[in-house]
């Protein structure tokens, strides 16, 4: 079933992006091609013809007319075939080691033939990830094993079909980012990447195997046929995302120039399109919010951005992801009502109820097949009341595993009691110094009277 899906989607892909025939179908310049050709083969010695196809991801009858044409301009000879093949090879002439040379001075890329601006263009906005519709039984789908108030998936599931960013803010631990790149389970289909893009006479790479993952093809013996398949400058993956934190700069959201090997390499935003953009603790980063948040502006509004390449030559190209601020802080201390009113659907994350933070537990539990304790757990939440702590999403995962952590030190089985509590309390939480002794172990008759239960105020703490 799953290799008919993928023949399915395979299909698709292919209307979107065919492969070239012919050199104007590359939509790339013989000189380009021929100057890209010359590096290879100045790199990678005497090539035959299957390793050029493999080399440059281009069908053999283009391949065959950029080859006879540097023939018969003195760049390239054929030799005859090896006794091991009977495919005929190709090596650079004098002249056209010169020709690499003066190649290899104006870019270093050597990889797949790049994609045209243009037809990324259209690529993009065929698989434009706000044509995806999103509704209530997707968003429970995707978070049926998540606790999370149904208010707020009521405004995320809008929020990711309507073009519009997602600003979602509330205090540390209370699942923002989780919650944010969980989003991307609503996008399982698959979409091309190009290795590389041509914008001119320049060429920026593209593809990050650390944010674009690749899937396996229905059928990889047309990888390189001509008549099946789609264009093989381009890779099938998932949707990317990409999550930056207190690292970014605006240095990063610019194309990357390194002067020594004469290579561009694609912004992080560039990296996201068609899927999911998260910046992670704003406010936090090395540069002032205002100067990150305006950097924004141009593409939130236009849906394009603006990079540059070589001397200041700048071009546009489609700016198509769901760009998601994630935030600590006071959203009012970041920006100013007329910015954040460009920001669409705001969203806070709050602190647990007790019974939310209970359902928490209970799956942490029965994920590492541990006995879910009465006992124990109304001990923790007496530790959380003592120290007026909030019940935080991220905090029963933490606190279980170094309990679990306890338990495996000692050689025992996974069993969770008031000690190991206790000690994974002292472990976790940050006390200033001026606080008392950690706390000792108490017995549970001493910690939950029954004339003082639990009280939970209107903000959700545990008072």
């Amino acid at each position: 079933m799953r290799n008919d899906t993928l023949a399915f989607e395979e299909e698709a892909i292919r209307q979107i992006a065919p492969r070239p025939r012919n050199l104007a179908e590359t939509g790339l310049a013989q000189d380009f091609l021929c100057d890209l050709l010359a590096k290879h083969c100045y790199w990678g010695g005497i090539l035959n013809q299957q390793q050029l196809v493999e080399r440059t991801a281009l069908a053999w009858p283009v391949l065959e007319s950029l080859l006879n044409f540097m023939r018969t301009s003195g760049y390239i000879e054929i030799l005859s075939p090896n006794e091991n093949s009977m495919l005929l090879r190709y090596s650079l002439t004098e002249r056209g080691r010169n020709l690499a040379l003066d190649a290899q001075l104006k870019s270093g890329y050597v990889g797949y033939a790049p994609v045209p601006l243009a037809l990324y263009e259209r690529v993009v906005q065929a698989q434009s990830i706000h044509n995806n519709v999103v509704t209530r039984e997707d968003m429970a789908r995707v978070f049926k094993d998540v606790v999370i108030r149904e208010s707020v998936l009521d405004q995320l599931g809008p929020a990711m079909h309507s073009g519009r960013p997602i600003f979602v803010y509330g205090p540390p631990g209370t699942g923002k980012t989780y919650t944010g790149m969980q989003l991307l389970g609503l996008l399982d289909d698959s979409i091309l990447i190009p290795y590389a893009l041509a914008v001119g006479d320049y060429v920026v790479q593209f593809f990050d195997p650390s944010v674009h993952h690749p899937l396996a093809s229905a059928d990889k013996s047309a990888q390189f046929m001509l008549d099946e398949g789609h264009d093989p400058r381009f890779v099938r993956c998932r949707r990317p995302s990409v999550i930056t934190g207190g690292e970014l700069t605006l240095e990063m959201l610019e194309l990357a120039h390194d002067a020594t090997t004469k290579q561009y390499f694609a912004p992080l935003q560039l990296k996201a399109n068609n899927g999911i953009y998260m910046v992670d603790d704003l406010g936090r980063q090395r540069v002032e919010c205002t100067d990150l948040l305006n950097r924004w502006i141009v593409p939130l509004e236009q849906k394009q951005d603006y990079l540059t390449v070589g001397s200041g030559t700048r071009f546009p190209v489609s700016f198509d992801v769901v760009l998601i601020f994630s935030t600590n802080l006071n959203p009012l201390a970041l920006a100013d009502e007329a910015f954040l009113r460009r920001l669409g659907y705001k969203v806070r994350f709050d602190v647990l109820a007790p019974e939310e933070y209970e359902s928490i537990w209970r799956q942490v539990c029965k994920k590492h097949a541990i006995a879910f304790d009465a006992t124990a757990f109304r001990y923790v939440l007496e530790l959380y009341r003592r120290e007026d702590r909030p019940l935080l999403p991220c905090q029963p995962r933490d606190l279980l595993g170094l309990v679990m952590d306890q338990c495996r030190y000692q050689g025992l089985a996974n069993q969770v009691t008031d000690e190991r509590l206790a000690c994974a309390w002292n472990s976790y939480f940050v006390r200033p110094v001026s606080d008392p002794e950690p706390l000792a172990h108490c017995k549970p008759d001493t910690l939950h009277p029954a004339s003082n239960p639990l009280v939970i105020d209107k903000e959700n703490r545990i008072c």
